[in-house]
Parts: structure tokens; C-alpha cells; sequence
């Protein structure tokens, strides 16, 4: 440690060169990000430690930054996704894009660097299962809502053989087919996989402030990230020891099924932020990723505007993890049953335009809207209301037969297997690209079956929140993902539609009969099948 005049200075060693920073007594990730302007590490759980996207490689060795403190890592070398060869960097990047590993990218640059650490771990004659289970294992460390985790597998794999792969063209009907899939055009490049993305908090200007809130919900600023969350003074949220509930009480009659959903996030990675410079126009929190329907009540867009017209300056705003949980919108929670006919009864969380939504798509079932206390609910969360219609009514298709969902906009997708594995036929219209849609179908068949079988959001009868960590909400992991193989009809001429959303709704209505119909969400398979 050296002094300066203004204060104690920390030498670090990163990528190879000696950096002197200020000692704010800040991790190590807000080293790398605020000072060295390294921004491939990502804050995805602010700071819990939990996520895995700010992995770096200390003296070689995988290390998460948000919780390691910078003082510790004196005289240590640290290499950060930016420190790797061209070499390694298009590699990698070029295999994540030929197994569909990266959809918006952000959890992908620490992942790269615990897979490329674990390489070591695979003797000379290991075969693809050693490579698949080395790749689970150091996955452990990891989140990423996505991709579906078997994609990276196959992308470990690549990278292990020394396996030629050359990433997709990026023509204009991959850019058409990931829009549709995502919900928002996005980049899938050997670039955005390795955390190139363009995200709002790594764009922003040099001398922007840092808007963060508060516990009482107000907006604190700082010259930086710690300064602001110094100001702040608030304590990160920990999962609770109280059991979720189920806030909708089943509806009345006699059904052939029945399922009641409790509260759960949509668990994106990359925290909402933005941007923005007096009189401008804020920058997106959308970034390069659709939030699976959420970010789109613009909430950190307004205040990054408003406290930039306040301050003069330009100034960046950061949500925590704890206030997404608290305050992105949630899928509305619900109970219904559905009767040997196909009609059914719906009883569900009071959400703008559920009503219309249920008399396009099932107009067989009533839907009776109640008062629920909790967080905000949207129906623009994937496949709110409509997926769980759709698992009702798999429960009319016969055990042995494979569960078809047709989304609204038309998407097919049919499911048949189970825990030891998802086969899917889709089909949507034109497939304009092969490789995106088989990414999205992979990573929304994750999706449908964690949603099923494991995740939950705590709630007290007051609707507080008490879940306020990004593992706590129950997110299958990869070694517990069963495998999935994707087989695409293509219909050429055909309008293109969405069909992920239908692989959701199919995967999440195959494990419940793969639970046999347990009434109550999540159905925990773990426990009751071997």
C-alpha cells in the first residue's frame, strides 16, 4: 500500500499491468468497474456472492469480486475476460455462439473464466460425459436464467476438443428470429458472449453520478458505486427461514385437476439500470435482453431522467437485487381447475387486461380476479396466465401421450419425456435461424421445468417480500436440468412466430404430470421421483 496526496493507494495486478487505485476499502469488482473501467465482470446480485457473474481468476484461480475485498488481492495477479489471449477470447466466444451458450451475455464472461479454469481438470483421454460433468460441476458457481445451462455444456465440450466452430452469420433473419423469441431485438455474437452487450451500467459517461436506493425507497447519489451505497446505509437482503404460501384459495367445483401457483420472480440476471444526461434520453434498461417480460415499467429509465435534470450531470442508476425482487413486476399468482369438458375455472391476482387475456385464449374457463397483497403483477411476464391455462389443460392429454401447446401467437411446441429427459418438436413459421431458435426453445424448457418443480418467492400475509436474494428463488441448476433435444419443423413461407413461450408453458405442464398433478406449485420432483 502507497500513499498519495489525497489518500492510501492499493497497487493491484491486472491483466499483467500494475494499477494504482484509491483504497475506498471497495471490493474488488468495484475496482475492476469504477476505476479500471473493466467492465466484463457484472454485478448480478449486488454484492451477494451468489450469481457468478463478476468470476475473475486470482493467481488462476476462480474467485467471485462482488464480495472479495481489493485490499486482499494485493500482490496476487488477477485476470479479468478483457486479460485473456485473442486467442481464448475467440474461442470461446465463437463456441457459445455455435452451441446457442449466450443469449444477452451477461452472465457469460464469468462463466468463460471458471470453464476455461476447469479445463485443467479433464485428463488426456476424458471422454464428452467427463467434459459434461467437469462443466456442471464448476456451473454450480454460476446463474444464468437464459440459455437452459446445456448449451454451455456443449459449448465446454467444444472448447475441450479443440472442436472448429464458427459462429452464425449475423444476418437479418437470425436478428428477426431472435426478436420474436426474445421479445426485443438483441445481439447473439462472439462479442455479446463475452459481456460486449452494451448494458446501460457499462455505458454510461465517466463522470456520472450513482443513483442508488435507499431502504425508505428514495434515490441516493454518489460520485460512485460505494460511495452511493455508503450514503445509503443499507443492509442486503438474505433469504428467509419462512415457508411460501399460497396467496389464491382454489375456486369451487369438481375439476379432473387443480393447481395453485404462490409468488415467483422472473429472475433475470442483468439488474434493471439506466443512463441518462441532462435533456437527454435515458438509455434502456432492456440493454440486450427482453427480462422475459420485465423492465418494461420503465421505472429506472424515469429516475436516472429526473436526477440527471436535478444534478446537471449525467447519472447512472442502479437497482440492487433486493429492489428488483421488491419491485419488478411479478406473474400473477392463481389458482384454477379445469373440468373433464376442458372448461375450467380460473381464480386469479387482480392484473390489468387478465380478462381480455383469458377470453382470446380460453374462453371456456371463467376468471374470477381477487385482491392479493404482495408485489406488482403484469401480464407481460412470459406466458402469465395463458402458460398455466395451458398446463391445465395437459392434464386431459393421456400419460402416454406428448403435451401440445399452441401459444397465442401461434407457436407449437410438443413436449413427451420427463426427469430423464425433454424431447421437444416445435414449430413456428418460418425458421429463419436454426441455431437461435434452438438456444431460446433450450433455455425456455429450463425455464418451464424450474418453474414447475422448484421456484418460489416468500411472501408474509402482508405481501412483504421476504425472499431478497437471487438464490432463494429456486432456479434449477444445471446438473439438476434434465437433457433436452430440440427437433424444429420448419414451415417455409410461413410467417415466423414466437415459439419459446410454448416450449415454457409445454415443459412446465410436463413436469407437473411428471409430478401427477400435485395441486400445489412448486412440485419439488426431487423428493417424489427417482
Amino acid at each position: 500500500m502507497v500513499e498519495n496526496g489525497s489518500g492510501r493507494l492499493i497497487e493491484l495486478t491486472v491483466n499483467g499491468h500494475v494499477h494504482s487505485v484509491p483504497d475506498r476499502g471497495d471490493t474488488l469488482l468495484g475496482v475492476l468497474r469504477d476505476d479500471l473501467g473493466l467492465t466484463g465482470a457484472k454485478d448480478g446480485c449486488s454484492p451477494q456472492g451468489q450469481c457468478g457473474c463478476c468470476t475473475v481468476l486470482v493467481d488462476g484461480q476462480p474467485r467471485v469480486a462482488c464480495v472479495t475485498p481489493a485490499r486482499r488481492v494485493r500482490g496476487r495477479s488477477i485476470t479479468t475476460i478483457e486479460g485473456m489471449t485473442q486467442n481464448r477470447r475467440d474461442t470461446w466466444g465463437s463456441a457459445l455462439c455455435a452451441s446457442g451458450g449466450s443469449q444477452c451475455g451477461f452472465c457469460t464472461p464469468g462463466i468463460v473464466l471458471r470453464l476455461e479454469a476447469s479445463l485443467d481438470k479433464l485428463d488426456d483421454e476424458f471422454s464428452r460425459a467427463d467434459a459434461q460433468a467437469v462443466s456442471e460441476q464448476a456451473l454450480l458457481a454460476h446463474m444464468c436464467r437464459c440459455t437452459g445451462w446445456q448449451t454451455i455444456t456443449d459449448a465446454f465440450v467444444h472448447v475441450a476438443t479443440g472442436t472448429a466452430c464458427a459462429a452464425p452469420e449475423l444476418t437479418e433473419q437470425r436478428a428477426e428470429r431472435i426478436r420474436l423469441e426474445g421479445g426485443v431485438p438483441q445481439v447473439m455474437s462472439p462479442a455479446s458472449a463475452l459481456g460486449e452487450g452494451g448494458f446501460a451500467a457499462d455505458t454510461a459517461p465517466d463522470d456520472a453520478l450513482v443513483a442508488v436506493m435507499a431502504g425508505n425507497g428514495q434515490w441516493v447519489v454518489g460520485e460512485n458505486l460505494a460511495e452511493a451505497r455508503s450514503l445509503a446505509g443499507k443492509v442486503q437482503g438474505r433469504r428467509t427461514t419462512m415457508d411460501h404460501h399460497y396467496p389464491v384459495a382454489l375456486p369451487e367445483g369438481q375439476f379432473v385437476a387443480a393447481l395453485q401457483t404462490t409468488w415467483t420472480d422472473p429472475a433475470y440476471l442483468e439488474t434493471d439500470a439506466s443512463w441518462c444526461v441532462p435533456g437527454g434520453t435515458p438509455s434502456s434498461s432492456l440493454a440486450n435482453g427482453g427480462a422475459f417480460g420485465g423492465k418494461l415499467d420503465g421505472h429506472a429509465e424515469h429516475a436516472a431522467s429526473e436526477l440527471a435534470e436535478h444534478y446537471q450531470r449525467p447519472v447512472l442508476v442502479l437497482f440492487s437485487r433486493e429492489d428488483v425482487m421488491r419491485l419488478a413486476p411479478k406473474r400473477p399468482p392463481l389458482a384454477g381447475g379445469i373440468r373433464e369438458d376442458g372448461s375450467g375455472v380460473l381464480r386469479v391476482a387482480q392484473t390489468a387486461g387478465i380478462e381480455d387475456l383469458v377470453a382470446q385464449f380460453a374462453p371456456e374457463f371463467t376468471v374470477e380476479t381477487v385482491d392479493v397483497p404482495g408485489p406488482a403483477t403484469s401480464i407481460s411476464v412470459r406466458g402469465a396466465v395463458w402458460a398455466e391455462i395451458a398446463v391445465l389443460r395437459s392434464a386431459l392429454t393421456a400419460d402416454s401421450q406428448p403435451i401440445e401447446v399452441v401459444s397465442p401467437t401461434g407457436g407449437v411446441a410438443v413436449a413427451s419425456g420427463g426427469v430423464d429427459g425433454i424431447r421437444l418438436t416445435v414449430r413456428g413459421g418460418e425458421v429463419l435461424d436454426q441455431n437461435a431458435l434452438v438456444s431460446y426453445c433450450v433455455g425456455a424448457a429450463h425455464m418451464g421445468w424450474s418453474w414447475a418443480t422448484s421456484e418460489a418467492m416468500t411472501t408474509d400475509a402482508d405481501g412483504e417480500i421476504h425472499d431478497l436474494t437471487v438464490r432463494s428463488l429456486g432456479i434449477m441448476r444445471a446438473i439438476d436440468t434434465p437433457t433436452i433435444s430440440v427437433e424444429v419443423v420448419d414451415e417455409p413461407g410461413q410467417t415466423p412466430v414466437n415459439v419459446s413461450d410454448a416450449v415454457f408453458a409445454a415443459c412446465a405442464g410436463l413436469a407437473w404430470r411428471a409430478s401427477g398433478h400435485r395441486q400445489t406449485w412448486p412440485v419439488d420432483l426431487g423428493s417424489d421421483v427417482a
